[in-house]
């Protein structure tokens, strides 16, 4: 019976709009009040509460403080964290210090590749800014749903200047692979031509030839561990000096760092083409980090210890592009930010 109480508790809630942003409201000041050193709040109590009133799969629209609008699917950490936003209008909708950083790189940009655009949490961001140079982004997502979510968030932000592609980046052009795993944590796997739930690969070099653009500007891929294939067949773009800006993820599950960063096989391969690589300091999430530097760590002064994780790397051919305000180099520090770990590892440098 209490079992029946509480389902119709959550149902009402979960029905009246109102209610369910009073809640969440509520939830977020509970963390404050409860922090607890070495306990996730978010994942292990107020989270899953939050998903309760949530219906899997419901649409949910959520702006930004620069006007942005965005529609998503509630079905993903990165959906519950943008409805628990603080504030209730943030300057983004998943990783602040990425968000940062990728519009900072795209400001001069005209040619983008994303691979794993997923509903265009980072590629909105990126296409506003790149319109002002008449640019393109050229955004890969093999999910359909997800894709056509980027497509409705480009219609309600009047962006035109993004061209969704179902393929998947790879290292050849002419494998097929289909995704294993749940939305945004599905990874790829080779699979037979013809299957269901089958998608072609093409190098980034064959598809811009392909549309004719000989010069890149950025790419940005997270793809859960085919990073290292998506720029692999890039290499044509990436030798020169006038390379494009990578923003990739790295993950302990698909990189062996062990032997430390710099001596991983996509840290060699970059670092070979001449490139300058830096770990980004970030939340996998939702919190607000206005008026804070983006800090950056040379990737031989990384701290990589610790239960298998993820996080975003940056690589430039010209470091002295992060040498001005806004940017601060650190070391020996976690690019993993937790609000729950050990601040001198885990926190920004000047604290929360």
């Amino acid at each position: 019976m209490d079992q029946e109480k509480l389902a119709a508790a959550l149902e009402k809630l979960r029905a009246t709009p109102g209610w369910r942003e009073a809640f969440v409201r509520h939830l977020l000041a509970l963390e404050k009040e409860i922090a607890t050193p070495g306990v996730d709040l978010r994942e292990d109590v107020t989270g899953p509460l939050v998903d309760a009133v949530y219906q899997e799969g419901e649409p949910v629209r959520r702006s930004l403080s620069n006007g942005v609008t965005f529609e998503f699917l509630y079905r993903s950490k990165i959906a519950r964290d943008f409805v628990m936003s603080e504030p209730a209008v943030p300057d983004h909708a998943w990783e602040p210090m990425t968000s940062r950083i990728v519009v900072d790189l795209a400001k001069d940009a005209r040619q983008v590749v994303i691979g794993g655009a997923y509903f265009g949490d980072h590629a909105i961001l990126i296409a506003r800014e790149v319109a002002r140079n008449g640019g393109i982004v050229h955004a890969f997502e093999p999910n359909s749903d997800q894709r056509r979510m980027l497509m409705r968030n480009a219609e309600i932000n009047g962006l035109t200047n993004i061209v969704a592609r179902p393929e998947g980046l790879w290292s050849s052009s002419s494998e097929h692979l289909k995704l294993v795993g749940y939305d945004s944590f599905a990874t790829a796997e080779k699979a037979e031509a013809g299957a269901a739930d089958a998608f072609r690969t093409v190098t980034i070099a064959d598809y811009l030839a392909a549309q004719g653009v000989d010069r890149l500007d950025l790419i940005v891929v997270d793809i859960e561990g085919a990073e290292l294939a998506a720029l692999q067949g890039a290499e044509r773009f990436l030798a020169g000096s006038d390379a494009p800006h990578i923003v990739y993820e790295v993950h302990r599950h698909y990189v062996d760092w062990s032997q430390g960063m710099a001596n991983t096989e996509i840290s060699r391969f970059l670092t070979g083409l001449g490139y300058h690589l830096f770990a980004l300091r970030d939340f996998n999430s939702n919190v607000d980090l206005s008026g804070k530097p983006v800090e950056l760590i040379p990737q031989d002064k990384v701290y990589l210890e610790g239960p298998p994780h993820g996080f975003n790397m940056v690589a430039v051919k010209d470091p002295a592009v992060f040498e001005r305000p806004g940017y601060r180099i650190v070391e020996n520090v976690s690019p993993k930010l937790l609000r729950h770990k050990d601040p001198k590892l885990h926190h920004p440098v000047d604290g929360l």
